[in-house]
């Protein structure tokens, strides 16, 4: 009989997680894995140099003076090139509107973007329903950037927290989808998970806690007759899908490491982990598996941040986070 496999030392990754040469991965492993404060000059240093150093200074190096990307026309298409698509990410690197570039691009969304309903989409008429997955994603680029005040992003908040369905889900189509919630919306609840404890309302508290029960239910993964096998596959960046991954840590970092409801992502995780520890990020988006309900109009061109099917420093960064709340979650 095989020994099993013996468990990565986490700690051995380290020195990897934290080469200088992709500040943004170090900065939050200071931060997430090392329980540095904010105010750490190894912590600071590495937050100045996100923006012009490594994966953030190769998006910048695409942006136009204008502060788009692409098309100053459309901020959304082509896919995975436009305005939107790049300060996603940005955001989710650690840039924020410190930086005139990434201020110029933000600044353009909550200029072109806000709609009459409250909610944050692109479109022709400014008076169309927003649709969930755009004001998601640009709600928590928005709050990660530095905008939590602006009165755009406060009213798409509140647009998040009224367009919640009946059993706790979002749905970019809910009258499509008889009005239940998917997995795939998972926009809405990043959003709201990102507001700071503090400043979160009363409205926001219940919105998190229902969204946040609507995943355990499904276990993260479960939901419809067959497994969906594009969740089973990690991803970076995910635009507006969804993965184990992703649920994994939006759902630990509300605060549910010790929920039994973890266990099938958990071991999706742990069956993911490579012999050398780190994890690969298996496909670029757009990944569609059957069942998905629908296909990309137009071909899309991947954005790719680090490359499919090698050792991505982001998804084990993400995944040790993961791993650290639930043990200390459980200990």
């Amino acid at each position: 009989m095989a020994r099993p496999r013996p468990e990565p030392d986490d700690g051995s990754l380290l020195p990897w997680l934290l080469d200088p040469t992709q500040p943004a991965a170090r900065y939050r492993t200071l931060l997430d894995l090392l329980d540095r404060p904010p105010t750490d000059p190894e912590v600071v240093e590495a937050q100045e140099r996100i923006p012009t150093t490594g994966w953030a200074a190769e998006i910048f190096s695409r942006q136009k003076p204008e502060g788009h990307w692409e098309s100053a026309d459309n901020l959304y298409t082509p896919k995975y090139r436009a305005t939107i698509w790049n300060v996603q990410v940005l955001a989710l690197l650690g840039v924020t509107r410190d930086d005139a570039r990434m201020a110029a691009a933000c600044e353009l969304f909550l200029d072109q973007y806000a709609r009459q309903d409250g909610g944050l989409d692109s479109g022709p008429e400014p008076d169309a329903k927003s649709e969930l997955c755009v004001t998601g994603n640009l709600t928590r680029t928005l709050l990660l950037a530095g905008y939590g005040e602006d009165r755009r992003v406060r009213s798409a908040i509140r647009w998040i927290v009224r367009n919640q369905l009946a059993d706790g889900g979002w749905h970019c189509w809910p009258q499509v989808a008889f009005r239940r919630g998917t997995l795939d919306a998972w926009e809405g609840l990043s959003a709201l998970a990102t507001i700071p404890l503090a400043q979160r309302s009363p409205e926001v508290r219940r919105s998190i806690q229902r969204g946040a029960e609507f995943f355990l239910r499904h276990r993260l993964l479960e939901q419809g007759r067959t497994p969906y096998a594009a969740w089973q596959r990690f991803h970076f960046p995910n635009h507006y899908y969804y993965d184990g991954l992703v649920g994994l840590d939006l759902l630990t970092g509300l605060g549910y490491g010790a929920d039994p409801r973890l266990e099938t992502a958990l071991a999706l995780l742990a069956r993911k982990r490579r012999p050398d520890g780190k994890w690969a990020i298996d496909r670029a988006h757009p990944d569609l598996a059957p069942g998905a309900g629908y296909k990309p109009r137009k071909r899309a061109t991947p954005m790719v941040v680090e490359p499919a099917g090698r050792p991505s420093r982001w998804l084990t960064l993400t995944a040790l986070r993961v791993r650290r709340r639930v043990a200390t979650a459980r200990a």
